[in-house]
């Protein structure tokens, strides 16, 4: 599953820090930044009349909606909600927030739907590959031990009660990890509070997760590039119009290791135990909101090229897959439904 998050989105804010227009009824763009569960995040906003009290206000407003959203599901906060839940060892319902009952119940959705390519129970397995919060690992993991660890792996181990705010675990050693979609999750929080701001028009990006709402001050959709997978540079291998929805990225190519001689990828496969293999580098997914967009390319990452792309394309999930082909060569497989989007 996806760890700590590759920065693969760039959103193009060139000029976002425009100087102000001389009459403050005309529409202008405003951007701002901050940092957010070990990473960073940009919004611009267009608007009228946005004068500096205003804009940090929503500054405020947004940075609190991403606090709460590390101190709920932070899993290297030992004080986080999540956290809590993990060192629970019973199978009674456990209360916490009522956003984290609803991000889990989210992630078990997606479950079902990819067949358990995502599953946020995936916890024992990715600590044990190194990627984990106690840091990296001292050998590649034994065939007993990730049959062992795979015993308290299953999203069908778990429910999420979002009425009464609860979360339970069926076997004691259930811990769950959100890192695979508490950042989309975030950039929808963010947009939320944006929203409660009068802002209709907004681009969101934390962490490399994009969410846009209505239009650039021009009218025009905003424009999101998505990073190419090549470790150590930095190019924009496509450019998308985003208008009210969200693009998300899974990728490998930056987040890995050496362990024992073996590259060790981050995206571990929750339905073997092992890091994956295949040779999808990215996949980046347009929906409606952040958190639906940054777990669905999670799963299509675990799934790789052939059966990711089949699920994608049967599901009308709108998808870009960047396969490597022999000799290094990187090749784009655009589901019809991106095609489409992308295009508008």
């Amino acid at each position: 599953m996806k760890r700590l998050a590759a920065i693969v989105l760039l959103p193009l804010l060139a000029a976002c820090a425009a100087a102000p227009p001389t009459d403050a009824s005309a529409v202008a763009r405003h951007t701002f930044r901050g940092a957010t569960m070990g990473t960073t995040y940009a919004v611009t906003v267009v608007g009228r009349g946005i004068d500096e009290p205003r804009l940090a206000g929503l500054h405020a407003a947004v940075q609190a909606a991403l606090d709460e959203v590390d101190a709920t599901m932070s899993h290297y906060r030992p004080d986080s909600d999540l956290s809590r839940f993990n060192r629970w060892r019973e199978t009674a319902p456990f209360p916490v927030a009522a956003g984290l009952a609803g991000v889990v119940g989210e992630s078990i959705a997606i479950s079902g739907l990819t067949g358990g390519a995502f599953d946020v129970t995936v916890a024992p397995l990715v600590d044990a590959w190194g990627f984990g919060a106690p840091g990296p690992a001292a050998a590649v993991p034994t065939e007993t031990e990730i049959a062992a660890l795979r015993r308290d792996v299953g999203y069908r181990y778990l429910e999420a009660d979002e009425a009464s705010s609860t979360l339970r675990k069926e076997r004691p050693g259930v811990r769950i990890d959100l890192s695979s979609i508490a950042k989309g999750h975030g950039v929808d929080r963010a947009a939320e509070a944006l929203a409660a701001g009068g802002i209709a028009d907004y681009l969101v990006e934390v962490g490399g997760e994009v969410r846009a709402g209505g239009a650039t001050e021009n009218g025009a959709p905003w424009q999101v590039g998505i990073e190419g997978p090549r470790p150590g540079r930095s190019a924009i291998r496509r450019v998308v119009p985003l208008r009210d929805g969200a693009l998300a990225t899974s990728g490998e190519y930056r987040n890995f290791y050496d362990l024992a001689g073996v590259r060790v990828s981050h995206t571990i496969d929750p339905r073997t135990g092992r890091p994956v293999t295949h040779r999808l580098r990215s996949v980046s997914v347009l929906a409606d909101r952040g958190a639906r967009a940054d777990g669905l390319a999670t799963a299509l990452e675990v799934l790789g090229p052939d059966d990711g792309y089949a699920l994608a394309v049967e599901r009308d999930w709108a998808a870009m897959f960047v396969v490597e082909e022999d000799g290094g060569v990187l090749r784009d497989r655009l589901t019809p439904a991106f095609a489409a989007l992308a295009l508008e």
